[in-house]
């Protein structure tokens, strides 16, 4: 059995019997710190209804207390499900996502669907059908998907509409780009142009580094479908659905934001421009607070785009969140 990844410390925990690496499609989930919930993941993509054959790349990304490779193990040795387990060493949001693309790229170097989800999420029968045949049909190289929030604490399904929580959009067809990878499919081609590693690390412990890199495959050409029937549902503790967790998420979101475009920002005068804009937005959504607040009948929702101006503002001046740190996760 080869180990020769991208990264000589990553270490391989489980695979399942005779593993086929001419296989064409592969799940990557990246895991930390939820093995019941990894659980409940594994257990809806070995119920896929589907005559694709297709492998899953688990990443344990804490190699300290490593909770969820057992779980992922125990469904690739018994054979319920084809693929493999790997330790990635180096914690972080970018970090984990990446050990995930690259080992299924070199694992399984037939491969041409890459699709994603994460630990806390669960997948519909047909997701993975619907995703890989839009990919298929439509011709384009990434595709995208619903996560529904399911709260534990039912009394806060108004904020199925809050930004933070809600898809960003609603009708399958094409669209001019995604944000989030928690439900999504890339093509190999996208890794091949954009290059490696596929997740920036400079938001490792921020976040965003999936927006980045759609942003990136955007100005690079590829092109986006949205699937509204291949969802999947994302399940919400208490902790995130509190108000400090909405704004710190605003906040985070601001800082995404405001590291995207100043990336892309090739001279001074440019990055200048972006700084003037993140501060200008400001006073501009408070006029959009008051428009939504009129709407939408709920001060919670209103002030997101409030939030996420002052987080744009204040990442500007080096003050943002780092969610992504270990020492910031709940166990």
């Amino acid at each position: 059995m080869s180990t020769e990844f991208a990264a000589p410390d990553r270490a391989w925990v489980a695979t399942s019997p005779a593993l086929d690496c001419s296989i064409e499609t592969i799940i990557c989930i990246p895991s930390f710190r939820r093995p019941k919930h990894l659980r409940l993941t594994l257990e809806s993509i070995a119920a896929q209804r589907t005559e694709r054959r297709f492998a899953v790349v688990v990443v344990e990304n804490d190699a300290s207390r490593c909770e969820g490779a057992p779980v992922a193990a125990e469904y690739l040795t018994s054979g319920r499900l084809r693929g493999v387990c790997i330790v990635e060493p180096r914690q972080g949001n970018c970090q984990a996502i990446n050990a995930a693309f690259e080992t299924a790229l070199a694992t399984f170097p037939q491969a041409k669907n890459f699709l994603m989800i994460d630990d806390d999420e669960v997948a519909s029968p047909d997701w993975l059908e619907r995703m890989v045949q839009a990919a298929e049909t439509t011709g384009a190289e990434i595709i995208g998907g619903p996560v529904w929030p399911n709260f534990d604490d039912e009394h806060k399904g108004g904020l199925k509409r809050h930004p933070a929580f809600a898809p960003a959009y609603h009708t399958s067809g094409p669209v001019p780009v995604i944000y989030g990878c928690g439900n999504c499919l890339i093509r190999r081609a996208v890794f091949e142009r954009l290059g490696q590693p596929a997740f920036d690390l400079r938001f490792n412990f921020l976040g965003g580094g999936d927006h980045d890199f759609f942003a990136r495959a955007r100005r690079a050409g590829f092109r986006f479908f949205w699937v509204t029937e291949a969802d999947i549902s994302e399940t919400v503790p208490e902790s995130r659905t509190s108000l400090g967790w909405i704004v710190r998420r605003g906040l985070r979101i601001g800082a995404i934001n405001y590291h995207i475009e100043r990336k892309a920002a090739q001279t001074i005068w440019s990055r200048t421009a972006v700084k003037a804009k993140m501060f200008g937005l400001v006073p501009f959504s408070l006029l959009r607070f008051t428009r939504i607040v009129l709407k939408e009948q709920q001060a919670v929702i209103a002030m997101h785009p409030m939030v996420v101006a002052i987080g744009s503002a204040l990442a500007v001046l080096g003050i943002e969140p780092q969610p992504y740190s270990a020492s910031k996760i709940a166990p």
